[in-house]
């Protein structure tokens, strides 16, 4: 009897064993990698940051003329690009790297009965005031004429930032020197127009050593 006993544990121990060797077992396969996204907070970017990934710049401005200018020349009526003047490294000298200054202003447009419309979370950009951004200003900017596009070290000197909700901008690590200013706002029955329309603003501004300089962005639209 006692033996019987002792045979029992034995018994269901071989039991356990044999029925974990016959037990298929199934192993998942890896799961895919999850691809890396970027989350942009609540917060105003514009306030802790000056200039963004260039992969998420648009060029078009500086390419070729697709918004309203202050020339009311149709874009159509000149079709042919404008040819770039040289892009001289001696004139951005003193532009690259990281200064001091702040440029800071609200961006907006005076539209009909004196109504502000403010561009709300808006890329602005600032340009330094070369030879060859001076020749983008008076074709395209006043003109409204088509340029090529621009020479690729030019983005090493531009800086970027968006306005808040209320129009409000800043950019922060300016060096010192000229440079055109320059936004859009979406405007459509306050201005005047049947559509939305996209109406640019460019204006210069200088800044010297650690100076805050303030400076709106803003121009009257007004409907012929």
């Amino acid at each position: 009897m006692k033996r019987f006993f002792l045979m029992i544990p034995i018994f269901f121990s071989i039991t356990f064993i044999t029925g974990c060797m016959h037990k298929e077992v199934t192993v998942e396969p890896p799961s895919a990698p999850v691809k890396a996204t970027t989350h942009h907070t609540e917060e105003n970017a514009w306030a802790k940051e000056t200039n963004v990934d260039e992969s998420d710049i648009d060029t078009s401005d500086l390419e070729e003329e697709r918004i309203d200018t202050e020339s009311n020349e149709s874009v159509e009526a000149v079709p042919a690009k404008v040819k770039r003047v040289p892009f001289r490294p001696s004139e951005y000298r003193g532009y690259a790297g990281v200064g001091k200054a702040t440029v800071k202003g609200k961006i907006y447009l005076v539209g009909l009965y004196d109504e502000a419309v403010v561009g709300k979370n808006t890329r602005l950009y600032l340009n330094p005031l070369t030879s060859y951004a001076k020749q983008w200003y008076e074709v395209s900017y006043l003109q409204g004429r088509k340029l090529e596009k621009p020479d690729p070290r030019l983005f090493n000197y531009l800086r970027f930032t968006a306005s808040d909700n209320e129009g409000n901008f800043a950019f922060y690590g300016v060096p010192s020197g000229r440079y055109y200013l320059v936004g859009t706002v979406t405007c459509a029955e306050q201005c005047g127009y049947t559509e939305p329309k996209q109406v640019r603003i460019a204006t210069t501004v200088t800044v010297r050593g650690n100076e805050t300089v303030e400076k709106d962005l803003t121009k009257n639209v007004t409907v012929e």
